[in-house]
């Protein structure tokens, strides 16, 4: 049996951006997760140390927000790559990774500009 974690609307303040200045003054993003994950388990002996732990999921996407990229595409890979690379990785089935930059330097007003990814 599976299940679902939704981690949503983490707000981070990073530096992405295929401009100089946007790597130098940064901007705002959030990240949305949603992972499926195998249950085994967890619910039955309701055993945390077997669930996927989601202070760590937090701790992996903050630590890739740091990570300065010229493409929000390489920030949602690096975090999908993180997780599965984590210690409840192979619990995984499937990650769906939503990495959005909040009013984006596009000339115009524009809430966001959003990627996502699915692995």
């Amino acid at each position: 049996m599976e299940y679902r974690i939704e981690l949503e609307r983490m707000e981070f303040r990073a530096y992405h951006g295929c401009y100089d200045l946007e790597q130098k003054v940064g901007n705002r993003f959030t990240v949305d997760l949603e992972l499926t994950a195998e249950l085994g388990r967890v619910a039955e002996e309701d055993d945390v140390r077997q669930a996927v732990n989601y202070l760590t999921v937090y701790e992996i996407v903050r630590a890739q927000m740091r990570v300065t990229q010229r493409t929000i595409e390489r920030v949602a890979m690096n975090i999908i790559e993180a997780l599965y690379a984590a210690e409840f990785g192979a619990q995984l089935r499937h990650v769906k990774c939503r990495v959005s930059k909040l009013a984006p330097p596009l000339g115009g007003k524009l809430d966001r500009v959003s990627v996502v990814l699915e692995r």
